[in-house]
């Protein structure tokens, strides 16, 4: 293992064992080194790599600290990792999102509020019958958004949403070139809606399944 990995490591145990919590300040950088046997350039490579991706958070002139751990924070690694993708995986991501959003719509649909069911419905009153594929689009992203906060789950919230960006592009492309794909994706908004309204998760599980695999199915067909 190299070193600054086992450095990674050694301070990844001290919080998964509970000696430092979120929020909590590190030792001094002799400290903690002297106390994890490494060097002070390896611990400053390990903090440096922890950062980087939210586990700790290096504050100038006043130390480091373990960030809150949320995992809206640490999932943020997931986004810019995901934003490298290649076009030709896009078709995976599509059927990792078509596993993971009708559980977020059916979880949706028993916790939902009254307010965010009129303001889903206001989203759709105000995209109106015939919206350009770039509206289309910009709505879809954000209707599916509001659904999946819903759920009540930061996780799947999260991950959802880091992996919306690489299937934005298809979706676009469908809107230009499938001819009722704007009344389809509207038509199975309604339907998501109507589910949701009624509070019938497997309804909703459904159309969400049939929504997101209605666009995987038009894609595998066009490559």
């Amino acid at each position: 293992m190299a070193v600054t990995d086992e450095a990674i490591e050694k301070i990844k145990d001290m919080i998964v064992s509970g000696a430092l919590r979120p929020g909590d300040r590190l030792p001094k950088e002799s400290e903690l080194a002297a106390d994890l046997g490494l060097s002070r350039n390896s611990l400053r490579e390990a903090v440096r790599a922890l950062s980087l991706i939210r586990i700790l958070d290096v504050r100038q002139g006043d130390g480091t600290y373990v960030t809150s751990l949320d995992p809206q924070l640490l999932l943020e690694a997931l986004s810019f990792v995901v934003d490298f993708h290649r076009d030709d995986t896009v078709l995976e991501f599509l059927a990792v999102r078509r596993i993971l959003e009708p559980a977020a719509t059916a979880m949706a649909a028993l916790r939902i509020s009254e307010q965010q069911l009129d303001a889903l419905g206001a989203q759709l009153d105000k995209l109106g019958d015939d919206p350009s594929v770039e509206e289309l689009v910009a709505c879809d992203l954000e209707f599916h958004k509001g659904i999946v906060r819903s759920s009540g789950n930061s996780v799947l919230c999260s991950l959802l949403d880091g992996l919306s960006g690489p299937t934005t592009r298809a979706r676009v492309w469908r809107g230009l070139t499938q001819e009722d794909a704007v009344s389809r994706t509207l038509h199975e908004h309604r339907a998501i809606l109507a589910a949701l309204r009624d509070r019938d998760a497997e309804a909703a599980r459904s159309w969400a399944t049939v929504h997101i695999a209605s666009v995987e199915q038009w894609l595998r067909s066009s490559l």
